[in-house]
């Protein structure tokens, strides 16, 4: 069955487009997808999650088909988003679940918003991209000169995908990417170059599940820095696995996910 897209207008006229499934008694799960991506990205996952997981994937501002105003592409504008989705849709707290970019989100509401976090699972993730030689040089070199329309080579080489991951997927994805225009690309990678909240990270106390894949652009030791630094967190490594570790290995990480909220005990 196709997933029914709905959308929600928070205070702040941003409309974010999401998809819902599940008991909606079940433990919440906002799934948070990662830079250039929309709630599809969790596409491969959502048929294999239980109903007794209230799951909503979200497309971010400035993503897909969701609002792309003129400012706001900071993590806590990310963040007082999600705060604002969740009054909106009724609900205290929940889980959050954020690849990449989106993982950098759910830091943020964690150290900002404690109270509506039940748990987090960070997922390709990093503390910080400041001082990260690679990323100045895609800034440099690419990103900060990117013009409308956006080169589709430019979004489809922006990350490395394992030829596991069926090719319809990889395309409806490549079409997600490029409905993304030129200055929210800079506004974001402008952002996490400037943005570096790694020394707040031990302000998080929620339980904590790292997943990572040992063929990442994110490193062990970026993994290491957050383990270190959130108390009680658990790192769990996919083998041969890259940074869409969740299109790569659909299964493995529903597991994984249904295993952590199953073990939060709600």
């Amino acid at each position: 069955m196709a997933p029914v897209i709905k959308s929600v207008e928070l205070p702040n006229q941003v409309t974010l487009p999401y998809v819902e499934q599940g008991d909606p008694s079940g433990v919440p799960v906002v799934l948070l997808h990662g830079v250039g991506d929309s709630w599809r990205s969790f596409e491969p996952v959502l048929p294999l999650l239980p109903e007794s997981i209230h799951a909503f994937a979200l497309t971010q501002r400035g993503h897909g088909d969701a609002s792309r105003p003129a400012a706001g592409y900071r993590m806590r504008d990310f963040a007082a988003d999600l705060a604002a989705f969740l009054n909106t849709v009724h609900l205290e707290a929940a889980v959050f679940v954020g690849h990449s970019m989106g993982s950098s989100v759910a830091q943020r509401l964690a150290i900002d918003h404690p109270e509506r976090i039940l748990g987090l699972v960070l997922v390709s993730s990093r503390a910080s991209l400041r001082n990260r030689p690679g990323v100045q040089e895609l800034w440099d070199s690419t990103i900060s000169k990117l013009t409308d329309p956006v080169d589709p080579a430019f979004v489809r080489g922006y990350t490395t995908i394992s030829p596991s991951v069926p090719q319809a997927f990889v395309d409806a994805m490549l079409q997600e990417g490029l409905k993304m225009p030129a200055r929210i690309w800079k506004e974001l990678f402008k952002g996490g170059l400037e943005d570096d909240f790694s020394g707040e990270l031990d302000q998080i106390k929620a339980p904590t599940l790292l997943l990572w894949g040992d063929q990442d652009v994110s490193t062990r030791s970026d993994q290491a820095t957050l383990a270190a630094a959130i108390a009680g967190s658990r790192l769990v490594v996919y083998p041969g696995a890259g940074h869409m570790l969740h299109w790569e290995e659909p299964e493995r990480f529903a597991s994984d996910l249904v295993a952590f909220v199953q073990g939060l005990g709600h």
